[in-house]
């Protein structure tokens, strides 16, 4: 039985996203001030935050796997998580 890699498995699921409403948003001032920042980055399995240009958490949401890691390591109120309204969010396909 051939399984595929993680990246070929997570290219399966579907993302429905609301634009009205993004599901994380970042504290920019408290995430770098924290060492959220730089531990967010490096625990999202998405790999939805990444360093923007002008030195701020740049948020790719439309990704999210929504499991949580982030908000598991960020400082209080860091991070504002939820989970996507009805409808909305990913969907996984396999697994």
């Amino acid at each position: 039985m051939n399984i595929p890699a993680v990246a070929g498995r997570l290219a399966l699921n579907r993302f429905v996203l609301d634009e009205e409403r993004p599901h994380i948003v970042v504290n920019q001032v408290l995430a770098k001030s924290t060492g959220t920042a730089e531990r967010i980055i490096a625990v999202c399995p998405a790999k939805v935050y990444s360093w923007a240009a002008d030195g701020t958490v740049a948020v790719e949401y439309a990704g999210c796997l929504e499991c949580g890691t982030c908000l598991a390591v960020a400082y209080p109120g860091a991070l504002e998580w939820h989970y996507p309204g009805g409808g909305f969010g990913v969907q996984f396909r396999e697994g």
